[in-house]
């Protein structure tokens, strides 16, 4: 059964935190530099959802954050924008997550590592359960790539991520 509302509406906030290692991706491209990262974050549900009586399904979703990016002594300030699938619970008390977005990152050289340009694309998934209402916790994978646009001989940056999410 779809359930449609009529405008976005923001379902929750957080806080996050992470890092990435120096050496190998689990998308097979190499990080010359070691970055941590971490930001605030807001998450709205958007108009197409999708659940059972029972109350699992799936919805669409929009995260907006701002926060840091740094490698050693530089830092950078970071905005996104990422639509997300998210799967699970209709109150998401329990969620899984994916999506494709952007980003506008202040500084793109970082030591040895360059991402290129101002702009970024941003693939994240994410997992969350609820601790105790109305508090989530969950856990974030977060790539930032130019995709080439920059040229061939960019990197991107990969953060594992920890989140607390207070959800109305």
């Amino acid at each position: 059964m779809a359930d449609r509302c009529e405008s976005a509406e923001l379902t929750a906030i957080g806080i996050r935190g992470g890092a990435s290692v120096k050496g190998e991706s689990p998308l097979g491209e190499r990080m010359r530099e070691s970055f941590t990262g971490g930001d605030l974050f807001g998450i709205f549900r958007l108009p197409l959802n999708w659940y059972s009586a029972s109350g699992w399904g799936a919805g669409t979703r929009l995260m907006s954050s701002v926060g840091l990016l740094s490698e050693q002594e530089k830092v950078a300030l970071v905005t996104s924008l990422v639509p997300m699938v998210s799967l699970g619970r209709e109150d998401d008390r329990f969620s899984v997550n994916v999506g494709i977005g952007g980003a506008l990152i202040s500084a793109h050289r970082f030591g040895r590592h360059d991402l290129g340009g101002p702009f970024q694309f941003v693939g994240t998934a994410g997992v969350s359960i609820e601790l105790a209402r109305p508090w989530n916790l969950g856990y974030r994978f977060q790539h930032y790539s130019d995709g080439t646009v920059y040229g061939n001989g960019t990197r991107g940056v990969d953060l594992h991520m920890i989140e607390l999410i207070y959800r109305y």
